[in-house]
């Protein structure tokens, strides 16, 4: 374990994180492109594929950082049974659950009762897939539908905020249900499904389409928002959430309906749109 991760055991990881938020949001011209062009440099971030490719024409470093991108930069599998990948990243995990259990790393697992906070919501799951992805820094932060749905509810876990690096993937137990987080059930054509979006040290904001800001605040207590009687209907391919700083989605599918696509390994970099998984 390396000693950053072991720091992260101790470390203040709300007041870093508000800290990081106040940084990222600030409109002070040096100190947001001195974060923008450290970001781009130590990343090589593409900013070609940006809507607004000016690296200098961003208000925060925040609004550099969920910006959007040109229209037709990414595209959706053209095949209709095929479920898309929900972000740009890397893959850090993807297979079956097994008796509710879900691979975090070699030596690591977590189940989905923990991840998603609810015993009973996880039933559907238990033997089903998942598919965890990785956002680095460099990626397009805004996290779109897999499928058409239509959103039933949301649950915000609290949780510590650690790292999502490989090295603390590696090392901190239960690390993505331990993690604040936002968890998004939604009803589609073959069952239920669920994107869970998963907060880390410096990188815990998440946003939604439907209602803007759910963290922070962070949570000190299990939060539930019921949207059954809304009719909130998200079509495939449509943003569904962002992260204001990255971390990490985890797509959780009922078993039977869908076969993972093969190409899909641990580390395998994935892009928006392209095929995660074909329905049965």
């Amino acid at each position: 374990m390396s000693l950053i991760t072991q720091l992260t055991y101790i470390l203040p990881h709300r007041l870093l994180s508000s800290m990081a938020r106040r940084l990222a949001y600030s409109q002070n011209p040096a100190i947001k492109q001195r974060l923008i062009d450290t970001v781009i440099d130590k990343f090589a971030v593409n900013m070609q594929e940006a809507a607004e490719p000016d690296a200098s024409a961003y208000p925060s470093f925040n609004a550099f950082f969920t910006r959007a991108l040109k229209p037709g930069a990414r595209t959706p599998d053209a095949d209709p049974k095929t479920l898309l990948m929900p972000a740009d990243g890397h893959i850090s995990q993807c297979g079956a659950i097994e008796n509710g259990r879900i691979f975090q790393a070699k030596g690591q697992a977590f189940t989905a009762a923990e991840l998603l906070g609810d015993a009973s919501a996880a039933e559907p799951y238990a033997n089903g897939l998942f598919a965890t992805v990785y956002l680095s820094p460099r990626d397009y932060h805004r996290v779109h539908m897999p499928c058409d749905g239509r959103l039933v509810e949301t649950v915000h876990v609290p949780g510590r905020l650690f790292s999502v690096g490989t090295d603390a993937v590696a090392n901190v137990p239960r690390l993505f249900a331990r993690n604040e987080r936002l968890v998004c059930h939604f009803e589609t054509a073959f069952g239920p499904m669920v994107q869970v979006m998963v907060g880390a040290l410096l990188v815990s904001g998440v946003e939604t389409v439907w209602s803007g800001v759910e963290i922070p605040a962070y949570a000190e207590r299990i939060t539930r928002k019921d949207y059954r009687d809304q009719n909130i209907q998200l079509t495939r391919f449509a943003e569904m959430a962002r992260f204001n700083y990255g971390s990490t989605v985890i797509t959780l599918l009922p078993p039977g309906i869908a076969t993972l696509n093969p190409a899909l390994q641990a580390q395998t970099p994935v892009r928006l749109g392209q095929a995660l998984a074909r329905l049965a």
